[in-house]
């Protein structure tokens, strides 16, 4: 079923799309069945899971944190050799605690700035404005082994598709305000995360490079 949901998926995919697998909650047998299937990337949102599932899986397999992360959890994530990208960078704090630990781990991270956009208190990230502020006053210059690859974001959880829409066209949006105006000069700033199971198509219309597919593809989860 995992091998059939993901190949139905990737087939209506355009070409310019990268699929993250989220495989929070499920075991690594099903990380395993997704990989045979093709799939090389996955989400976790848990250091504990991604430390348990990566000795499990391929040396290939290329992991994706995309939970809200703790400070005192940075130094165990940046121990796993093929975390390939955090996408959940909130607060200018965080990042320099993931700098600063990346210096000491001998590695530089690729990192996305979260940014909160939906009608929820519960989501955490930057606001439109303060990702622009942070952006104008060039603090990612002070960085010395974290690259800022793009942006990440969630829409309102509601079923109203117009402001699904809208809030995806934000992030879009102040991604191309960035890029195109503020620090034009910004190298590898090219990914824009947005879009889950329930609304990725939506993403992708909006302008997603990359989306974050998990119940679609593995089911329902094992809490």
């Amino acid at each position: 079923m995992i091998s059939e949901n993901l190949q139905n998926i990737v087939s209506k995919l355009p070409d310019n799309i990268t699929l993250v697998a989220v495989s929070k909650f499920h075991p690594a047998e099903a990380v395993l069945e997704a990989y045979n299937a093709g799939q090389r990337i996955f989400g976790e949102s848990r250091v504990q899971e991604i430390t348990s599932k990566a000795p499990l899986l391929p040396e290939d397999t290329e992991w994706h944190f995309i939970g809200h992360l703790q400070t005192n959890k940075v130094a165990q994530l940046l121990r796993i050799g093929n975390l390939k990208l955090i996408h959940s960078i909130d607060s200018d704090r965080l990042l320099q605690v993931v700098d600063k630990e990346a210096v000491k781990a001998g590695r530089t991270v690729d990192v996305l700035l979260e940014i909160h956009v939906a009608d929820e208190e519960t989501k955490s990230g930057f606001s439109v404005a303060e990702i622009e502020q942070w952006m104008s006053d060039r603090k990612f210059e002070t960085l010395k082994a974290t690259h800022i690859r793009g942006v990440m974001g969630m829409a309102t959880n509601t079923d109203d598709i117009a402001h699904i829409r809208a809030d995806f066209h934000s992030i879009r949006e102040c991604y191309n305000r960035i890029i195109g105006e503020i620090a034009p000069d910004l190298r590898r700033f090219d990914i824009v995360s947005m879009g889950m199971s329930h609304d990725y198509p939506v993403a992708i219309e909006e302008g997603a490079t990359m989306i974050r597919v998990g119940t679609n593809i593995f089911g329902e989860r094992t809490y």
